[in-house]
């Protein structure tokens, strides 16, 4: 038999917000799916499990801290998370690493998030760093134009670091070679990462809009929304860095002046309502580095926003 794409959290009975377990992707149904990246493609041998490997269990956990009941009315969203609809939820578990076979991990990520994207599920990922939703961005080959929304302190536009071109400085530009994706709006952008004039002079000729966090601080996320353009499909992609360290402290590159909670908040629930978003990934969190767990309730929150808009737009209507 073929070895899984997925399986169980590491945590025995702890998935996101207590939705049930669904390993099985040949026998898929539901509307939207949770799924756990914990492992990218290593720059160095001590980034094969460093501890952002450890974010899905951490999200997970403390997500039963986010949540006392579905039932209950959430200001975020306007009332309970499901609306009262018979709306399918499932966490389908972490895709495994193979020490033998580090690339073996992106290969079963795309295999996964085929399935649950081509399914019509939204696919919620949990990473590992933020070279992991770089598979995630092939299994969206299907469903193209789509549009990128990017929230980060950094951009992402290195072709390669000692070699590997699809680790954590990566995505973006490979987000850009891949033919069903068209704009990219990068959000948050501030202070110094690994990019040098070469990756932001490809970002600028490549089109992509580069928006400070300064920008959205001073003149807020409305203007950025209005930029979006309405009707089409889109991908969110949220780095943990790009959200101000006062919020989700637990980054190994924390930057001050970034995003607050309401400028993502509203970021998630006006491109939900601008067309059809495929997925989100939340990565980059390193839960050693948290204080009261607020990282990941946090990421938690943004998944509940997230869920809770999709449900209020109408996108699992039968």
């Amino acid at each position: 038999m073929p070895e899984p794409l997925t399986v169980a959290p590491r945590k025995p009975n702890a998935t996101f917000l207590n939705f049930p377990l669904h390993l099985d992707l040949d026998d898929f149904d539901a509307h939207v799916a949770i799924l756990g990246l914990p492992y990218g493609d290593p720059y160095t041998i001590d980034e094969v499990t460093n501890d952002q490997t450890n974010a899905p269990t951490a999200v997970r956990v403390a997500s039963a801290r986010i949540t006392q009941h579905l039932n209950r009315y959430d200001f975020d969203i306007g009332g309970p998370l499901l609306d009262g609809r018979d709306i399918r939820v499932v966490d389908c578990g972490d895709v495994p690493g193979d020490a033998r076979d580090l690339g073996a991990h992106y290969r079963k990520a795309e295999a996964a998030a085929r399935k649950i994207i081509d399914a019509g599920a939204l696919l919620v990922s949990i990473g590992g760093d933020h070279g992991v939703p770089i598979p995630v961005f092939r299994a969206c080959e299907n469903h193209g134009p789509v549009t990128l929304v990017h929230v980060d302190a950094h951009l992402d536009w290195r072709d390669e670091v000692r070699g590997v071109r699809e680790g954590y400085s990566n995505p973006i530009r490979r987000a850009a070679e891949m033919p069903w994706f068209d704009r990219i709006y990068q959000i948050g952008i501030r202070g110094q990462g690994s990019a040098r004039q070469q990756e932001y002079d490809d970002a600028v000729a490549y089109g992509a809009e580069i928006v400070t966090s300064f920008d959205v601080l001073e003149h807020g996320i409305q203007p950025v929304l209005d930029r979006i353009p309405d009707g089409g499909t889109c991908y969110l992609s949220i780095d943990a860095d790009g959200v101000d360290p006062t919020v989700m402290p637990a980054v190994n590159a924390p930057a001050p002046g970034g995003l607050l909670y309401h400028h993502v908040r509203a970021l998630i629930h006006g491109v939900v309502n601008k067309g059809r978003v495929l997925g989100m990934d939340i990565v980059e969190i390193t839960p050693a580095r948290d204080v009261n767990e607020i990282t990941s309730i946090v990421a938690g929150r943004f998944i509940q926003n997230l869920i809770g808009a999709a449900v209020r737009a109408d996108y699992f209507e039968d």
